[in-house]
């Protein structure tokens, strides 16, 4: 009996042993558990060129909503410097790093390699394209799919920046459209926005086709002074952003007022600009990244539109061309760069 006895308070020793340690154990484990750092996520931005000013913009914000860079938020940075024909494979490589959300600005050459390269990494947008009329997304208000973002629309805007021009320079007859025939559909398309609405201005265009990624600009000034266009516009892109300031400044060398939908043109010397504030475009960009790091589907984002223009005047550049910007133009102006 005595060694029975024994026995059951060796088992019960045993026993209590044993759930000790699983207790042990199991605190181990979730403490451990607890410790592991969480994941911290990476997100693909693809822009123009590094200079551009949503870059900037898009970086300030992030910091705004509480995100430190190679802290609590890895960025990716691509850039597509002037060669659209890397764009796709740019895109390729963001994807290909698994990022977990994908910004891509600007151009729809962009945008269309992130919609073929994925279908299940978030993508947000910053466009001047309608993205509807486009295919990239199913509607503004319910976009369906992984993409959503910011439209400018500025297309739409076309026959205003022609009437500004115009309103500024009432003898103007004949107008030189400078654009990248290499950027794919978008810049066409611009031109034939323009010309829609230059008839009713009874204004004449002349298309000034150059090739990024090295466009040659002083052929396309000289095809202007031969075909005695007395005034330029701009069609954006990201191969000619990188030469804004040679754009201005060789319209000033010809004393040629100009028309530009980004701002950027204009501080790098353009003489006007009238669109959507490109930098907080990508302050929106930033939200939505945000966002969908915090839970958010994009197929339930609408697409956000502007909903103010900006209006910009160089009263510098009008100076140095021997132009007086009529009072009437000057007091619509939301900013002057003296």
């Amino acid at each position: 009996m005595n060694d029975i006895a024994v026995s059951k308070r060796a088992l019960r020793t045993s026993l209590l042993a044993l759930g000790f340690l699983g207790a042990m154990l199991f605190t181990l484990s979730f403490a451990a558990q607890a410790q592991q750092p969480k994941k911290v996520p990476q997100i693909g931005f693809l822009a123009g060129n590094r200079e551009a000013p949503g870059v900037g913009a898009f970086q300030r914000e992030l910091r705004d909503l509480g995100y430190i860079e190679k802290k609590n938020i890895l960025v990716e940075y691509r850039y597509v410097e002037g060669n659209a024909d890397r764009t796709p494979s740019l895109v390729t490589e963001l994807v290909e790093l698994k990022v977990d959300v994908l910004v891509v600005g600007g151009t729809l050459v962009g945008i269309r390699a992130a919609k073929q390269a994925t279908k299940t990494i978030p993508v947000v947008i910053v466009t001047t394209q309608d993205p509807v009329a486009t295919g990239i997304v199913d509607s503004l208000a319910r976009p369906g799919g992984n993409i959503t973002g910011v439209t400018t629309l500025t297309r739409e805007l076309s026959g205003k920046r022609l009437e500004l021009l115009k309103e500024a320079v009432p003898r103007l007859s004949r107008i030189g459209v400078l654009w990248d025939a290499n950027a794919g559909a978008g810049p066409a398309i611009a031109f034939r926005e323009y010309e829609a609405a230059a008839g009713g201005l009874k204004i004449q265009l002349q298309s000034l086709e150059v090739r990024g990624p090295n466009p040659d600009l002083e052929g396309a000034f000289q095809a202007v002074a031969k075909g005695r266009a007395s005034a330029l516009i701009t069609i954006a892109s990201f191969a000619l952003s990188p030469y804004s300031k040679q754009i201005a400044e060789l319209a000033i060398k010809n004393r040629m007022p100009s028309m530009n939908e980004l701002s950027a043109y204009v501080e790098a010397g353009g003489l006007m600009s009238y669109g959507a504030n490109n930098a907080d475009q990508y302050k929106r960009a930033a939200v939505y990244v945000d966002k969908i790091l915090k839970g958010a589907k994009p197929a339930d984002l609408p697409v956000e539109q502007p909903t103010k223009f900006e209006f910009v005047i160089n009263l510098k550049t009008a100076k140095q061309i021997g132009l007086t910007i009529p009072p009437s133009v000057l007091a619509r102006a939301d900013r002057v760069i003296r």
